[in-house]
């Protein structure tokens, strides 16, 4: 296999700025084939970058090691991945944090109204390489307290001539058992004129993905005493209930690049970027209410354990305390339940226009970009829940089975469709837009001394984001009306869905059909039995805000190498970024004023809210590196960072849900507008040895303290007299992060024949974070979402045409939510953590050269069906398992 990949930031740090990561150094075509050479680029990368840098580069045009971006990332020591609702790899974090700055070839890149980049943006297939920046300086731009990943597209000087590379791949889930196509196309020529080289790519993409991630949940555990006939002496789940996230994505890109040299010393750049993504696909929900039943049959556990509850049977620091063991099994009798589906239409699309050029003639480099940017996200949402009417439902129950809930309705329950009413119908209408205007300047002036070059330069960025809501609930006049008795909601209306493993024997319940929700008739009808308007309702000023914000950068920045005798050799650089925020935000929000004695019980008031703020920060940084020859180098890297919160996060408007079904924990999230930014002071070390092309063993350790770090966090909030468990971000004061991290590659090439082809790599992260802040609920907790302990192991082989690749990811467990709620939890216990249980996947591929520039692929993500498992604090309480899907492809790539 072949592939092709641009000069990139990491390599050309000490010599030119990266005004634009991918022509850096566009004099001679570079060229990369296959694993060995892949890993081979990567460990250069690596090894050169003033920076901790660990980088991905395609295996072949089109051919990223992995299916998505996130997938290909976790594979780099210090980052962690989890699963999405499609069941794609998601959300990379970097040394337990999220706050990553994206960039695209050296330019901010983001979602919506977000600062981060949804990777789902991107098909990996568009990739020639990612760099993952785990140190900082002051050429980079500044915004991201975990590191900076830089994502890089093809150029056309990457490429010696015309290029004509095509792919494809159909993709079979195990869950939906469907088959998906992916397709790929990239042309790209470099002609010589009359007024100097140039060059013109064009590269598109499309994919399609069918998919299905049921999940089987316990509700909140809650004391029987208070609760259910023949419950007493037990806490057993509020409800049991299910969740199947099924539909369809597509994802579309393409993306254009023209570069111009007209001299030697100059070259002028053009790029273009168009990406899409639309997601239809629909949430199956179900609740059986096995508290609202009798219980019998139970059979407790011999986790027994006091404690404190209110009336109700929920968590009270200060209420009764009561010995109680968990129910390990139970039967419901005469209960209700409820199902509903949540019709989802997301749209994604974002747009990066940028050019630039770049001069370079004796001691001087400078070169200058601008680049816009526009992201829209539209998100429309079309709920209906419906009731088993008269309930009368019999569920038996077993709270843990392998870490997860297992139950079946034996009678009149969810899977019989006989008997189903009218529930609460929800909408939810969501538009976001951003907007970013850049431009920079960088210059590199290089020195015949002990000082190797001074860097220098100045960025501006104007960025806007506008977010708009609507989101509510009715019954109107029509819940408890039978479906059956209304007369449009023919016999296609109700359907089974998908069905979940542990749920019912496998077996679909009864749910609203999905394609008959998003169609607009339909939605119309349902509006119109429900007392409601035409169309999605108009947005509502409480749940909107705009946003603006202005950033001035500039930087200085000196490189340094110092010779010491024989091959050994200091080199290192010290900088100094300096960097300006002006920010506004304005939005509204409901404000009940205070009683009075004429006005005791005072209605809310809408009211309209703006702030402004500014922040100045100075982010040094200074490294060393000792070379000490044949391959064995140590460094030191110190460096500031800073991420800004989020536009959402600083909205104070609140987005919650009137429920009027009872079976519905009422919640909702809102926005802190006293968030301050993140700081972060980073330091590493590293030993490394590299002693071949593409062998390396490396060593390092890393300390970040965080100051203002922001987590979200539950909490009952009263509004309106109804209480709502509401989510907010704040700032936990001081955290601390400290890890290890290990990671060698090799072939070997010492072997005889065939067996030369073998390969390995692995490396493994130890990652400790602590709330450092006395008096914080999370004090002493490790950082929401870290694991303690990651690793990557895997073998390869190129040889003879044939490649293949087998690598086991495997990290520890970790919480990913504080879960404040009203979960019974033991004396002396105030927190109740979602803790995930370990987990590890193993993903494989092999691909043969069938003829020349022709490679048949075998790709499978997944293989052993690993699955989310979570707990509410203690093993013995389960919440959530999720049957992950495993995946099958074959594909086919060709280039001429």
């Amino acid at each position: 296999m072949l592939a092709l990949l641009g000069a990139t930031p990491a390599m050309a740090q000490n010599q030119s700025p990266p005004a634009d990561a991918s022509a850096q150094d566009q004099g001679d075509e570079i060229v990369v084939t296959g694993i060995r050479e892949s890993l081979a680029k990567a460990a250069t990368i690596k090894r050169d970058s003033p920076n901790v840098v660990d980088s991905i580069v395609a295996d072949d045009i089109g051919k990223f090691p992995d299916r998505t971006v996130a997938a290909a990332l976790q594979r780099v020591p210090g980052v962690q991945v989890t699963v999405g609702d499609n069941n794609e790899i998601v959300n990379p974090i970097v040394r337990g944090l999220p706050d990553i700055l994206t960039t695209l070839d050296g330019r901010e890149i983001f979602t919506g109204v977000g600062r981060g980049f949804s990777y789902q943006d991107l098909p990996a297939e568009a990739l020639a390489g990612a760099d993952v920046y785990k140190s900082t300086s002051a050429d980079l731009i500044e915004g991201g307290v975990a590191g900076q990943i830089n994502l890089r597209l093809h150029k056309p000087f990457d490429f010696d001539g015309f290029t004509l590379a095509a792919n494809g791949r159909a993709i079979y889930t195990s869950n939906t058992q469907e088959v998906s196509p992916v397709l790929g196309l990239l042309v790209s020529d470099r002609f010589d004129t009359g007024i100097g080289e140039m060059g013109l790519l064009a590269d598109v993409s499309y994919a399609l993905n069918h998919f299905n991630r049921p999940i089987a949940f316990n509700c909140d555990f809650r004391s029987g005493t208070q609760g259910p006939p023949g419950a007493a002496g037990v806490i057993a789940p509020t409800c049991v209930g299910g969740l199947n996230n099924e539909g369809d994505y597509e994802r579309k890109q393409a993306n254009v690049a023209f570069q111009w040299k007209p001299s030697p010393e100059l070259q002028i750049y053009a790029n273009g970027l168009y990406t899409a993504y639309e997601n239809k696909s629909a949430s199956f929900f179900l609740i059986d209410d096995v508290f609202g039943g009798t219980f019998s049959n139970v059979t407790p556990t011999d986790e027994c354990k006091d404690y404190a509850v209110n009336s109700a049977g929920f968590y009270d620091p200060k209420g009764t305390v009561q010995h109680l063991c968990t129910a390990q099994s139970f039967t419901s009798t005469n209960h209700g339940g409820f199902t509903s589906t949540q019709a989802h239409h997301d749209k994604t699309m974002v747009y990066v226009i940028s050019g630039g050029a770049k001069y370079d003639s004796g001691p001087l480099s400078l070169a200058a970009d601008i680049s816009y940017q526009r992201s829209r996200v539209r998100n429309q949402n079309f709920i209906l829940d419906i009731f088993k009417a008269g309930n009368g439902i019999t569920t038996n129950v077993n709270t843990n089975v392998g870490g997860g809930t297992v139950y079946t309705d034996t009678a009149n329950g969810l899977t019989d469709p006989a008997n189903f009413a009218l529930s609460p119908l929800n909408q939810d209408n969501i538009r976001d837009r951003g907007k970013e205007f850049a431009a920079k300047v960088d210059g590199v002036y290089r020195l015949d001394s002990f000082l190797d070059n001074i860097q220098f330069g100045a960025r501006f960025a104007d960025h806007t984001a506008t977010h708009e809501q609507s989101l509510g609930g009715t019954c109107g006049t029509v819940c408890g009306t039978l479906i059956s008795d209304v007369p449009f909601l023919g016999a296609g209306f109700l359907t089974h869905s998908s069905g979940i493993p542990s749920v019912n024997n496998g077996f679909g319940v009864i749910v609203p059909n999905q394609d008959q929700l998003r169609n607009p008739a339909i939605q119309d009808q349902l509006r119109k039995l429900y007392g409601l308007g035409a169309g999605f309702p108009d947005f509502t000023p409480d749940r909107s805000f705009d946003a603006a914000e202005k950033t001035y950068a500039g930087y200085v920045q000196a490189a340094y190498k110092v010779p010491l005798g024989g091959a050994v050799q200091l080199d290192g650089q010290v900088g100094l970024r300096y960097t300006r925020t002006d920010r506004s935000i304005a939005g509204a929000s409901f404000v009940t004023p205070a009683a009075t004695p004429g006005n005791p019980n005072p209605a809310p008031v809408l009211t309209p809210f703006s702030a402004k703020t500014s922040d100045d920060n100075f982010l040094p940084n200074a490294s060393a590196r000792l070379k000490f020859g044949g391959g064995l180098q140590a460094r030191f890297n110190y460096s500031r960072a800073i991420s800004r919160p989020s536009f959402g996060d600083l909205n104070p408007g609140l987005s919650y849900l009137i429920s009027t079904n009872i079976l519905i924990l009422p919640a909702g999230s809102g926005g802190n507008p006293d968030l301050r930014p993140q700081k972060s002071d980073a330091f590493d070390a590293t030993l490394e040895y590299y002693f071949s092309r593409n062998g390396f063993i490396a060593i390092g350790g890393y300390y970040k303290n965080i100051k203002d770090r922001v987590i979200s966090q539950s909490q009952v909030e009263t509004i309106d007299g109804f209480d709502y468990n509401i989510t907010r971000p704040r700032n936990v004061g001081k955290v601390s992060l400290k890890g290890v991290e290990v990671s060698a590659q090799t072939f070997f090439d010492f072997l005889p024949g065939a067996l030369s082809g073998f390969g390995v790599f692995g490396n493994y992260t130890y990652a400790d974070s602590k709330v450092k802040t006395p008096g914080d609920p999370l004090f002493g907790q490790q950082l929401q979402g870290v694991s303690k302990h990651n690793f990557n192991i895997g073998g390869l082989y190129e040889k003879f045409g044939l490649t293949g690749r087998v690598v086991y990811t495997y990290r520890s467990g970790y919480y990913d939510e504080n879960y404040g709620g009203t979960n019974v939890r033991p004396v002396g216990q105030t927190l109740i953590l979602n803790q995930v249980r370990p987990n590890g996947r193993l993903d494989a591929s092999v691909g043969y050269e069938i003829s020349k520039g022709i490679t048949l692929t075998l790709d499978g993500t997944n293989l052993t069906h690993a699955k989310y498992r979570s707990y509410y604090g203690d093993p013995a309480l389960p919440r959530d398992m999720r049957f992950d899907d495993a995946s099958y492809s074959l594909g086919v790539s060709a280039r001429f």
